[in-house]
């Protein structure tokens, strides 16, 4: 199984009053994750979309553990839970570098879709794209 770590700097942007990341920014980050995973099997989402595969979400959810802080760095560690022809699982870690910390962790499901948004098997319908996922998550 293939992880992807990303690194980040917490923005001031980020923060809410108590001076912690606020906890909607860590499905941005989460978002961040899974567009370095998917760009390291050789195709970007912009290229998905244009061979009319979308992958909308689903479902999402995080369990938040410690808050991160301004300025902190921050590993976004990505894999692939979960992979059929229909839907894609990612899961999410996010690390504090500094102390190895985890600050939270998560999921994301996904739906592979056409531009019309009916669900279609990729499998099938793109054994390219399909091939190129596949083989992070073996």
């Amino acid at each position: 199984m293939y992880i992807n770590e990303t690194k980040l700097k917490v923005r001031y942007v980020e923060t809410d009053q108590m001076g912690i990341v606020h906890h909607s920014n860590y499905y941005a980050w989460f978002e961040v994750g899974r567009t370095e995973f998917i760009k390291e099997s050789g195709i970007s989402y912009k290229e998905m979309e244009a061979h009319n595969v979308l992958m909308p979400l689903v479902e999402s959810r995080c369990k938040y553990i410690i808050g991160a802080n301004y300025e902190d760095i921050v590993i976004i560690k990505t894999w692939i839970e979960e992979l059929n022809g229909a839907k894609a699982v990612f899961s999410y870690e996010v690390i504090r570098e500094e102390d190895n910390a985890q600050l939270a962790k998560g999921s994301t499901t996904h739906a592979f879709v056409n531009k019309e948004f009916k669900i279609i098997n990729l499998k099938r319908k793109n054994p390219e794209i399909w091939s190129s996922i596949e083989k992070l998550f073996r």
